[in-house]
């Protein structure tokens, strides 16, 4: 941990207490920037990318409704259309869908009335089903609707269908296989990357036999499901949808880096440090765990690791497919461009597009992006005292079928 430090106090300079790429110009100049790669023809997706893993992220939900499109390579002028009824038609999935959506509640905003959240529900279950229904190679898992619900608040119904297929297919495609092989698989490159920064803290983890289910509702939902204010999920989606797909897992290391001195003090005993490590602090210092989460992957990438987290012969899929899909990013028109083809092309779909997919006049929720804030907290907790009861409560959370594939 100390080499990490010594590393950004050289490659960065200090704001607010924690440390930057570079020096902070300033949101406006920011936002100049990044409006400015969205009009280059083509989108300067380099640029863009910079800006989003960058201090302070994409700023505001409006840049990320312009932004997060072009990550993703989404036009925005040929999105999907609303699911219709026949979505919920025999779908395999729909009951566990249902009552997991229902026990979405808590990451809606305070003070959303209750007639707006159930309709919400309802178009999170849609798109939920409409992407499962028309990727059949995907399969649901517990902690998806957390990412769902993420999107759908910032971008609408349509755009979130297109953006969580996308997700769907390559970032969150291991997480998406019939069994949970490939998830054990990306979780098992944390203990290798605590090993190369922190031996001491990485051998006591292994005396305690904690493993990594800690983490587990941290990377399958993009820690939407254990932050609560939404800002700070936005701020790691901004992240996460510009970086590589193993990048959750590499701030799942620094912070337990950070927490080095809690876990070392801590009863080496499964039990206990599961339940302290499943708990996320709600005051963690982002930018810096940010920062420190890119140098960790830039000195120990994964190829690096990947013989010591491969416990088991794995393909990742998500891995394997990155690279191309980060190359299929870089020819993108700007959307002024798209509007203009399509209207030369005669279609509609101009008018039920960009506009048609941003979130409307919900009461004045969506013109205050501010207020959606304070999420309540959904962290894993293990009950003191006994290995049985840390998995026990997990499965509260998660479901037996979830414990019996991971053991």
């Amino acid at each position: 941990m100390k080499r990490l430090r010594r590393k950004r106090q050289k490659a960065g300079v200090v704001v607010n207490g924690s440390f930057s790429r570079e020096p902070d110009c300033g949101k406006k100049h920011k936002l100049a920037e990044i409006n400015q790669a969205l009009i280059s023809d083509p989108v300067d997706i380099e640029t863009l990318r910079r800006a989003a893993a960058s201090k302070g992220g994409l700023l505001t939900d409006e840049l990320r409704r312009k932004v997060w499109p072009k990550l993703l390579n989404i036009n925005v002028y040929d999105l999907p259309h609303k699911p219709g009824r026949d979505v919920r038609d025999s779908h395999k999935d729909y009951n566990q869908v249902v009552l997991d959506v229902k026990r979405s509640m808590k990451r809606f905003p305070k003070g959303m009335p209750a007639r707006e959240r159930a309709a919400l529900q309802e178009q999170l279950i849609d798109i939920i089903l409409e992407v499962l229904k028309q990727n059949p190679q995907l399969h649901y898992y517990q902690g998806y609707h957390d990412v769902a619900v993420s999107l759908l608040l910032v971008v609408g119904e349509r755009m979130a269908i297109a953006l969580l297929e996308t997700l769907s297919n390559f970032h969150l495609r291991d997480f998406m296989d019939p069994t949970m092989d490939s998830t054990k698989h990306i979780l098992n490159y944390l203990m290798p990357i605590l090993e190369q920064v922190d031996r001491e803290l990485h051998d006591f983890m292994v005396r305690a036999e904690v493993g990594t289910i800690f983490a587990l509702s941290w990377l399958i939902t993009w820690y939407g499901h254990v932050l609560s204010e939404f800002k700070h999920t936005l701020r790691l989606y901004d992240f996460f949808l510009a970086s590589h797909p193993l990048m959750p897992i590499y701030l799942a290391a620094t912070i337990v880096l950070h927490r080095e001195k809690e876990v070392k003090q801590t009863e080496c005993d499964m039990a206990m440090v599961h339940h302290l490590l499943s708990r996320i602090p709600q005051d963690l210092p982002y930018e810096l765990l940010i920062g420190q989460a890119q140098d960790l992957f830039e000195q120990y990438p994964p190829p690096l690791l990947a013989k010591k987290a491969a416990l088991q012969s794995r393909k990742s899929l998500s891995i394997s497919t990155f690279q191309a899909f980060q190359l299929s990013t870089l020819h993108q028109r700007p959307d002024s461009v798209l509007q203009r083809l399509t209207k030369a092309q005669g279609s509609t779909a101009s008018r039920h597009g960009l506009e048609a997919a941003l979130p409307g006049d919900r009461g004045q929720l969506w013109g205050k992006g501010n207020r959606m804030v304070k999420m309540a907290v959904w962290g894993l907790s293990a009950t003191l005292g006994a290995a049985v009861f840390a998995v026990a409560q997990t499965a509260l959370d998660w479901g037996p079928d979830v414990l019996l594939q991971l053991f």
